[in-house]
Order: C-alpha cells, then sequence, then structure tokens
C-alpha cells in the first residue's frame, strides 16, 4: 500500500501531519505516540520576537468545538532553533514550521531566518493576521495584499511554500489564486472561523479577547465545502483541515480534493489523535481494496 503524497517536492510517507498551534512543537505529545509514523509535524506558530499572547480566558468550549483566543504566543524563531529543533531532528518525519508577521518585513525576516535551519522541511505562512501597515487589514483578506506577501517571501525562501488560507471572505477561491499566483507551492485549508460566546450571567464575552478562532467538528462541513471549492480553483496540493476527528473524517477531505490532512483540536481530546487517524485511513484502503492513496483524490469531483 502507497500512502506517499508530496506537497510541491515535499515528499511525506503519508498524508497525516498536525495542524499549527494543536501540536505544540512536537515534544509535548511524544509521549503519547512515535512522531515518526507522522507525514510531517507542524510545529505552532512563530514569529521574530516572542510573543505573549492575549489575556485569559481564551480558550471557551462550545457545541461541538471550541474558541480559541490566544493570540499566537509563541517563543520566537531563535529559543525554537536552538531549543526545540534538535528534539525534532530526531525524528524520521518532516517539520514544517507555521510563521506569520505583523507586516510584511516580519514574514521575509522569518522566512529567511528559517530557510537556513537543518531539518526545517518546510514554511506555512499564516496570514490571517493583521497588517499593521495597512490599517489593521487581514493579510488573507485581500488579494492584492496576499499576493504582495506571497511574492516577497517566495523570493525569500527556496523552501517549499505553504500559505493558511482565512476562511473569513467572501470567496476564498479568489484568494487562492492570488496566493498560487504569486508563488505559494501549496494551500492550507482552512484556518479557524471567527466566533464568540457570551456568559448569560454576567452578560459579558467570554473570551477576554471577545472574539476567537472556532475549531473543532462544528466546522468540518464549511472547511470541506473550501477545499472543493479551492481543488477547483488551483492546480497546487491542499492540505485540508478543520474538525478531522476520525478516519473517515480524513478521508472526506482527501475525496474533496486534498492531497494531505492536518489534525487540530483532536490533539487536545485525544492525544495519540492523528496516528489513530492515520491507522483507520490504512484499514480503509485495505477495505476498499486500493493499493495508492492518491487515487482518492478529488473523487467526489467525478460525474
Amino acid at each position: 500500500m502507497d500512502l506517499s503524497v508530496k506537497i510541491g517536492d515535499l515528499e511525506l510517507k503519508n498524508p497525516v501531519m498536525t495542524a499549527s498551534g494543536t501540536f505544540g512543537y512536537g515534544e509535548e505529545y511524544a509521549e503519547f505516540f512515535d512522531l515518526s509514523r507522522l507525514g510531517a509535524v507542524v510545529v505552532k506558530g512563530l514569529s521574530i520576537a516572542p510573543k505573549e499572547g492575549n489575556p485569559p480566558p481564551r480558550i471557551v468550549e462550545t457545541a461541538s468545538g471550541m474558541l480559541n483566543a490566544i493570540g499566537l504566543q509563541n517563543i520566537g524563531i531563535e529559543r525554537f532553533i536552538h531549543e526545540k529543533m534538535p528534539f525534532l531532528r530526531t525524528y524520521d518525519t518532516k517539520v514544517i514550521v507555521n510563521f506569520f508577521g505583523d507586516s510584511i518585513g516580519e514574514y521575509v525576516a522569518a522566512a529567511e531566518r528559517l530557510s537556513g535551519v537543518d531539518g526545517v522541511h518546510g514554511l506555512e505562512m499564516n496570514i490571517s493576521c493583521p497588517n499593521k501597515q495597512a490599517d489593521w487589514c487581514i493579510f488573507g483578506t485581500d488579494p492584492r495584499v496576499t499576493s504582495e506577501v506571497v511574492g516577497k517571501v517566495r523570493e525569500a525562501t527556496r523552501l517549499p511554500l505553504i500559505v493558511k488560507l482565512s476562511p473569513n471572505v467572501t470567496d476564498i477561491s479568489v484568494i487562492a489564486r492570488a496566493a498560487v499566483d504569486a508563488g505559494a507551492d501549496a494551500l492550507s485549508v482552512i484556518n479557524t472561523l471567527t466566533g464568540m460566546a457570551i456568559d448569560i450571567r454576567t452578560r459579558k464575552p467570554k473570551l477576554a479577547n471577545r472574539t476567537g478562532g472556532l475549531s473543532g467538528p462544528a466546522i468540518k462541513p464549511v472547511a470541506i465545502r473550501m477545499v472543493y471549492e479551492v481543488y477547483k480553483a488551483v492546480k497546487v496540493p491542499i492540505i485540508g483541515m478543520g474538525g478531522i476527528m476520525t478516519a473517515e473524517d480524513a478521508l472526506e477531505f482527501l475525496m474533496a480534493g486534498a492531497t494531505a490532512v492536518a489534525v487540530g483540536t483532536a490533539n487536545f481530546i485525544h492525544p495519540t489523535a492523528a496516528a489513530d487517524i492515520l491507522g483507520g485511513i490504512g484499514a480503509f484502503l485495505t477495505q476498499e481494496g486500493i493499493n495508492d492513496i492518491r487515487s482518492l483524490r478529488g473523487t467526489a469531483h467525478a460525474s
């Protein structure tokens, strides 16, 4: 059975990876299963300088999901390189680093610094971030801004470049095309949906930040629809994510057009979720007599 897939020039032994922000820097989950089983580990988003994130409360459980307003807390690129990469290099799996910035210059600086790090195999750009240079416009909601920031980062790195798309747009296909035309090798679809919860006793938002990113099973139908649309719009690999809890969920994303999948919120509930999902995919292929997982990609589009 061939489970291997390619994300641009990046070859993965299988299509299951972790979603940024839900798996720490890998160490946090290493006691639960062998990380080498995964196609890739995608680490928590990094910025040039460390960030403390938002004040608590910053996680709220919702019906079939959760809201988070962590605020992109992270240890910064330099500490990651010196404190976390030595550990990750001990595993036989690809390491993809998610990164972000408050300006185009910060995105470029982050990509340049990460590009020379031994053991970093690919970069994932989080463009669901406020742009301080454009009146707090979100990089990933304006195709012109998306094109500019992706183009500048493309010039700064030779590593496979994955752009993580925001679902908080009118037409995700427009943003997808802008990112690909500017040089993205692949797209991650989708990031969290903006949501809110209110405490009816206090009459106040449950999150200190008021709004947060909704993830978990509640968003899966939206995520699958967006993967389906992006698959029709562009010809680069798609990493599908959003509410994947089981192998069946992951298979839906593959059939919608994803080349690979990323497991996120499920990690908080079942630390072995990613490995369990990989095992379930293998069992399904055996039951169906399928020898190559790539044959499933986009089959939901067949007339």
